[in-house]
């Protein structure tokens, strides 16, 4: 169970090698200190950006971006999916989301043989089953596991479809040329995947550390995994999408966050708006950003949490294409401090 544990920590920080990332030059991205990004990339429907910087002293937030094959079949559907996944309490529910979401997914679109909202929806709750019988099998050897969790933003672009799913406080940005912006997916309620004391009784209680535990209890569960869904058609003049974890629109506002992407070069959109985020949190504490650059992780979470981006560019002929065109696999995941072999404890050095 041990061993089971030490792998799954490893796998959340082991960096991305050449079967994750098949897609053009730098595939498995770059890190800079705190910061990991891949400036630009090719998915099936246009080019995207991706970044994430570490603040928490275990990075919680992960993502992935899959461009390809859908399903496991020949025939099945084809396309480009987003996840984004912003853990809290700790990692280990975004890190099982990221090994376990997409195949989920597939499954279902194999069954199908098409994408829809059944299939997003079951996908989420396979994921959410899988991982509360991880809890189950270390709830006596780690009972803190069952106050960790994860929102958890998808999107899937299919067959000229913008299909978007969310549970939690992550948001996905649609830019239109004549509205500027449009919030694909903008409710936020108490939805997570994880937090299994929050849902089933049998974890609220010791050796659950008593801060976290409800002194009432409770018969129905308070948090759902039912994931809020959107499906949208794709539209020509569509231009791209920003998927983010909570911590950059603590800093950023829609509008800035599309207005920042649309008036520069598409390579290093994600990196561009993470640096803008950051300013922005340096200026809250009347501070230089050049200075918060220097704070290490687990000092750097008093000064902004976690964050992740994703830009996804639409390429319009590349979309009408949809059912026909076979472009580029991708399989891309985002980085963060590695683990050394022999320890789960973190060590400060790049990957």
């Amino acid at each position: 169970m041990i061993v089971t544990l030490m792998n799954l920590l490893r796998a959340c920080w082991r960096p991305s090698s050449n079967q994750h990332a098949r897609a053009g030059s730098d595939v498995a991205g770059r890190q800079d200190g705190l910061l990991w990004y891949k400036d630009t990339g090719q998915h099936v429907n246009g080019e995207f950006s991706m970044a994430v910087v570490q603040a928490n002293n275990l990075l919680e937030d992960q993502c992935q971006i899959e461009s390809g094959p859908l399903s496991f079949l020949d025939s099945g559907p084809y396309g480009t999916f987003v996840g984004v996944y912003d853990g809290h309490g700790g990692p280990e529910t975004a890190c099982y989301i990221n090994d376990h979401l997409f195949h989920h997914l597939k499954r279902f679109a194999s069954e199908q043989n098409s994408m829809s909202a059944d299939v997003l929806k079951k996908a989420y709750e396979a994921t959410e089953d899988g991982f509360f019988s991880v809890v189950t099998k270390q709830w006596h050897v780690k009972p803190q596991i069952a106050a960790v969790g994860s929102c958890c933003l998808v999107g899937v672009i299919c067959g000229g479809i913008l299909y978007v799913a969310n549970v939690g406080d992550s948001r996905a940005d649609m830019s239109k040329p004549r509205e500027r912006f449009w919030l694909s997916n903008s409710q936020q309620s108490i939805i997570s995947i994880g937090d299994a004391y929050l849902k089933r009784s049998e974890f609220n209680r010791e050796p659950l550390y008593a801060k976290f535990r409800l002194r009432e209890p409770f018969h129905k569960p308070i948090l759902s995994s039912e994931p809020s869904i959107s499906v949208q058609p794709l539209q020509p003049h569509d231009q791209f999408l920003i998927f983010a974890s909570d911590g950059l629109w603590e800093h950023l506002t829609n509008q800035e966050a599309v207005d920042i992407v649309h008036s520069s070069p598409r390579n290093g959109s994600a990196r561009r708006l993470i640096k803008a985020a950051l300013q922005e949190a340096a200026k809250k504490r009347e501070m230089r950003y050049s200075d918060l650059k220097k704070i290490d992780r687990g000092v750097r979470r008093h000064f902004h949490d976690d964050i992740t981006v994703i830009v996804v560019f639409l390429d319009s002929s590349l979309v009408s294409r949809a059912s026909t065109y076979r472009g580029p696999s991708v399989s891309l995941r985002g980085g963060g401090v590695n683990l050394r072999s022999n320890t789960l404890a973190p060590y400060a050095s790049q990957m």
